[in-house]
């Protein structure tokens, strides 16, 4: 299989809601200035996006001490009525493995 070919175009398969809840499924303690860089998204953006997404119950904050985790609720559905009764739950674990070797490099020694 060969690799696939990057367009030159400015859109992205995924919105930015996608994104952040692909992000937050990968890493549910990350804060919202950890996401940012990663989805390519401003903090304000991601602190929307996260509020859209716990207001129609994709996720859910727990406040433990000063930090805040995160709990996705994999038993949602999609919003668009072409996926029908689809639920988040495989799609978000299918990108957040593949995603877990591609992530940003630590320091380099």
């Amino acid at each position: 299989m060969s690799e696939p070919v990057r367009g030159s175009g400015s859109w992205t398969l995924l919105t930015g809601h996608g994104h952040v809840l692909v992000e937050i499924a990968r890493n549910p303690e990350a804060r919202i200035r950890d996401i940012s860089p990663v989805v390519g998204l401003t903090e304000r953006s991601v602190q929307a996006i996260v509020a859209d997404l716990e207001a129609e119950g994709y996720l859910t904050r727990t406040r433990t001490g000063r930090r805040v985790v995160y709990t996705v609720n994999r038993e949602s559905l999609f919003r668009h009525s072409a996926q029908g009764e689809q639920r988040v739950g495989p799609f978000l674990d299918m990108l957040a493995e593949a995603g877990i070797e591609t992530g940003p490099e630590e320091g380099n020694d």
